[in-house]
């Protein structure tokens, strides 16, 4: 598979001029449904002039609108994708066919980290270090042990770290303790889980940092979040992968712990005489 569209915006927005990272941010906010619009719709939403959009759209790589557009129906309809519907794609394949390959499970996670930039790695990992704050981690129904292992991880290295276990309201009942200097860390990939987007939506609000690890395709938890990793999830199997969100979540973890050097070693000591 190649390069999705918003892998290569995490490739080039570094690059990209005002008008055209605000393009970029429009479609990442509003993914993929204003990219299906028409140009002059794109420009109107995003607030730039149609030709930006266009220049957005070549610097993609695209030769023109229409093959930009083609790309994101296909992303789409990938999108949409259930297991059921991939377990009979799969049907008619050999059975080596159908099996997830060691190949293409380290193609994704070497994929994955080709389209992280450092900066992007290094604004994640400042949002969980800021120990004025309070982190919350949750995830969907196969993406939440995600969430569980990386918290028990961060409540060594730094305060103040909580996994949100249990049904929606319960993550609800926590909202009254959050607020503008925490963040919440959220795994979400396809099928997108609404309960988490509704409780991402009602943090948002009470202006809490959204931090989403997603799949290629976005959560719509993107239009909430401040901070998008995308990783590759796709396998050649009815299920998806989780390998490389848990090397997002490894990284993030070791990332955090040398930023947080001399409080992680002197907790992780403390811990140590405890026990």
């Amino acid at each position: 598979m190649g390069s999705s569209i918003t892998e290569r915006i995490s490739e080039r927005i570094d690059l990209m001029p005002a008008g055209e990272r605000r393009a970029a941010q429009t479609l990442v906010a509003n993914y993929p449904l204003i990219g299906l619009r028409t140009v002059a719709d794109f420009s109107a939403a995003a607030g730039v002039s149609s030709p930006t959009i266009l220049r957005f759209v070549s610097r993609l790589g695209f030769q023109n609108y229409a093959e930009f557009q083609n790309l994101l129906q296909e992303e789409l309809s990938a999108q949409l994708q259930s297991p059921s519907s991939r377990a009979g794609r799969a049907a008619g394949q050999s059975d080596i066919d159908a099996l997830p390959t060691i190949e293409t499970t380290i193609g994704n996670i070497r994929e994955t980290f080709r389209h992280i930039s450092k900066k992007q790695l290094a604004e994640c990992v400042e949002a969980l270090s800021n120990s004025r704050g309070k982190v919350f981690l949750v995830g969907g129904r196969f993406t939440d042990p995600i969430a569980r292992y990386m918290a028990a991880h961060m409540t060594i290295v730094r305060p103040n770290v909580f996994h949100l276990a249990g049904q929606e309201s319960t993550w609800r009942d926590r909202l009254i303790d959050m607020g503008k200097r925490d963040v919440i860390l959220i795994f979400d990939i396809r099928r997108y889980q609404d309960s988490l987007a509704r409780f991402a939506e009602k943090a948002g609000e009470r202006g809490v940092q959204i931090v989403l690890v997603t799949d290629q395709w976005l959560s719509p938890i993107a239009r909430f979040a401040r901070h998008v990793i995308a990783a590759r999830t796709e396998v050649p199997s009815p299920w998806d992968s989780s390998a490389a969100l848990f090397v997002v979540a490894e990284t993030l973890i070791g990332e955090i712990t040398r930023h947080l050097q001399a409080d992680s070693a002197r907790r992780m000591g403390e811990i140590d005489r405890l026990r």
